[in-house]
């Protein structure tokens, strides 16, 4: 029983870690997304897990939609290459149904995903002012998603800007068990 119970003890610690979230942003408007950073073999437990506790999966696999990072963004202005004209690539090379994201940490990379149509932009790392900028800029041009150093002490206040989507990586990589045993009677 104890592999069972480590298990159980795993998920609803994912599920009420996330239910404490949710709670935190409650009345916002902003939703509570996960990540990708799952233990290996073990993402669509704890892609459940996340949402019984209340939020929604960001998505499952690299194949649900085009994430362009900082690292492709870097390489690509060391070559010179439009970030417009790569989302415009991606868009004609993509399904019609694909979402294209755009991992931004400036207001000048925001407008720049903006002017290629990105469908969400995620604002990395960016500080509450700042985001709250972004929104203004953005004007439900795309969906804007918060990601990076997001915990309980500042979830609400990143919320409070205005942002859509709030992601979340400590949902599934660093939930602590719930405590829980097992006694035959």
């Amino acid at each position: 029983e104890r592999t069972a119970l480590n298990f159980l003890q795993h998920l609803s610690g994912i599920a009420t870690l996330v239910s404490r979230y949710v709670a935190a942003v409650d009345g916002t408007g902003a939703v509570i997304v996960d990540t990708r950073k799952t233990v290996p073999g073990l993402r669509a437990l704890q892609k459940y897990a996340v949402a019984r506790g209340g939020a929604r999966n960001h998505r499952m696999a690299l194949g649900d939609g085009i994430l362009i990072k900082d690292n492709h963004i870097k390489l690509l202005d060391d070559d010179d290459i439009a970030l417009q004209d790569v989302l415009a690539g991606a868009r004609a090379g993509g399904r019609h149904s694909l979402r294209i994201e755009v991992e931004v940490e400036s207001l000048a990379q925001l407008e720049q995903a903006l002017e290629g149509g990105a469908d969400v932009v995620m604002l990395d790392n960016m500080e509450i002012d700042t985001m709250r900028q972004a929104v203004l800029k953005t004007r439900g041009r795309a969906v804007l998603e918060a990601s990076g150093g997001v915990d309980l002490s500042n979830v609400r206040t990143i919320a409070e800007t205005g942002v859509d989507l709030i992601s979340v990586g400590a949902l599934t990589h660093s939930a602590p068990a719930l405590e829980m045993s097992l006694r035959v009677l």
